[in-house]
């Protein structure tokens, strides 16, 4: 099959909190963001794939995005080498909103490759192969989906009946969607011999699913309608119209028209897939000792068995447990069962009841111009390392209830600070009264890191009045 013979638009679903990787993933840093593998985010890893699907995908890509994560997304953009618009949703509303948007961003008969943003596919070359094996079915009208041949009988996917082969269009029509199932049924669903897990990849002209929704879920399709209507643009960022989407019903994609629609098919993929949804599935990456036991960073398992230890800073030991999760990060620790690794997701949402910061923040925050690390804390006091990257620079700013002292360890910092603009070297340090409008840039071309401490009556990301930034960012947003 000539894998060149199809133009395709990719279109990456980025939504998604990730709680079920708490620690690590947190929702304001959700998983398909975070790091995993060799370095890199899903998210990269995703944009990198799609990237070969065809001569054109490299600058033809959409990803649909919070606009709380905005920054994230470009980045992992420039660290893939893609260009994108990027479809900014003020609020979440489901994989069904999502793909609606994209479709009105396209043109009628362009073909849509709909991919979520946390996907781990590690065969790019099997990938391809099998979205184009989908095309000549969604060129003749129909939805496809993409379904992976089971390996095991999984309590943690969807499952897709498959039908009768037709060998044209190189598919099977779906017979029905099934949810998640309990093991007996899981069980029972591999037995079959029919059933695939159901990947949440699909491909279909974009007028296609636009008709389909209109049929199937007319209010999700006239919210999509109107927001897009109303759609502004700030260079790569598209944002619709937001109460438009504020207003729309949130929806799977597969409650809303899969399950209802007459013409969707599945083609199968046999490769290696994982939708990374459970710190099982990412202890599944890492290699295993002879006792089963997996070791991603500074861990040590002694007279372990079956024992995953995530633990990328100080060291980690496990002795003598079993069938454990140990995920170690600097501001929060998980110690679970194995057997429980579905249920972290109900122990964030105690955490949020509770009020707990960890829910929902890291101690280190990525920010347009690089990063923060809140290091330590206490009444009147907070310290922090600040990174940042070449050419970058904070927004002009003032507090009200703080003032801060500022000292550069590596690289050189320009500061304004009132009327004056000068340069620090290392070791050299600066203070910033409370009231005084300040700025913070990296001049340089190596990374500029400093330590910021902050004292005063109140310390909250909050008490900033923004004068002027470079990044567009609202000046009431609570960000540094």
């Amino acid at each position: 099959m000539n894998t060149n013979s199809y133009e395709i638009i990719p279109i990456v679903l980025c939504g998604g909190s990730g709680t079920r990787l708490w620690p690590l993933s947190r929702k304001n840093f959700p998983k398909q963001f975070v790091p995993l593998i060799d370095g890199k985010s899903l998210l990269q890893l995703t944009l990198e794939r799609v990237s070969y699907l065809s001569p054109h995908t490299r600058s033809n890509i959409i990803c649909v995005a919070s606009d709380d994560h905005r920054f994230l997304v470009a980045e992992a953009m420039s660290l893939a080498g893609v260009e994108a618009s990027v479809i900014l949703e003020p609020c979440a509303k489901n994989t069904a909103a999502a793909m609606g948007l994209a479709a009105f961003r396209a043109q009628p008969q362009d073909l849509l490759l709909f991919c979520p943003a946390d996907h781990h596919i590690p065969d790019a070359e099997g990938f391809r192969a099998m979205v184009q094996q989908g095309c000549p079915a969604a060129n003749a009208g129909a939805i496809v989906a993409f379904g992976v041949v089971p390996s095991f009988p999984s309590t943690a996917y969807g499952y897709i009946q498959r039908g009768l082969l037709n060998d044209d269009l190189h598919s099977s029509q779906v017979v029905h969607f099934i949810e998640k199932p309990v093991a007996d049924k899981a069980q029972a669903l591999i037995l079959q011999g029919d059933v695939l897990w159901n990947s949440g990849i699909f491909l279909c002209q974009a007028d296609v699913l636009l008709k389909a929704l209109q049929q199937h879920a007319p209010d999700i399709f006239a919210s999509c309608s109107q927001a897009m209507a109303g759609a502004t643009r700030e260079q790569a960022f598209i944002r619709p119209e937001p109460q438009a989407l504020i207003a729309c019903r949130s929806e799977s994609i597969d409650y809303a028209v899969m399950e209802h629609h007459d013409k969707v098919v599945v083609v199968p993929f046999a490769g290696a897939w994982s939708d990374v949804g459970s710190w099982n599935a990412v202890a599944d990456l890492t290699p295993s000792d002879a006792q089963g036991n997996r070791v991603d960073g500074n861990g040590l398992a002694i007279d372990a068995s079956h024992t995953y230890i995530y633990a990328p800073d100080r060291p980690a030991v496990a002795l003598g447990t079993n069938d454990l999760l140990i995920i170690d990060t600097p501001d929060a620790l998980l110690v679970a069962s194995r057997s429980h690794a579905e249920q972290v997701k109900t122990v964030v949402a105690e955490l949020e009841v509770r009020q707990t910061p960890q829910a929902l923040l890291h101690r280190k925050v990525s920010r347009p111009w690089g990063w923060y690390d809140s290091i330590d804390s206490g009444e009147r006091f907070q310290v922090k390392r600040i990174a940042v990257k070449p050419g970058a620079a904070l927004s002009l700013q003032k507090h009200h209830h703080r003032a801060e002292h500022w000292i550069v360890v590596k690289g050189t910092a320009e500061v304004t600070r009132g009327h004056e603009t000068f340069l620090l070297t290392e070791n050299q340090s600066t203070y910033i009264p409370i009231g005084e409008k300040h700025r913070l840039h990296n001049p340089g071309k190596t990374e500029l890191e400093m330590i910021e401490v902050q004292s005063g009556s109140y310390l909250g990301e909050d008490d900033i009045v923004r004068l002027d930034d470079i990044y567009g960012r609202h000046f009431t947003e609570k960000i540094a």
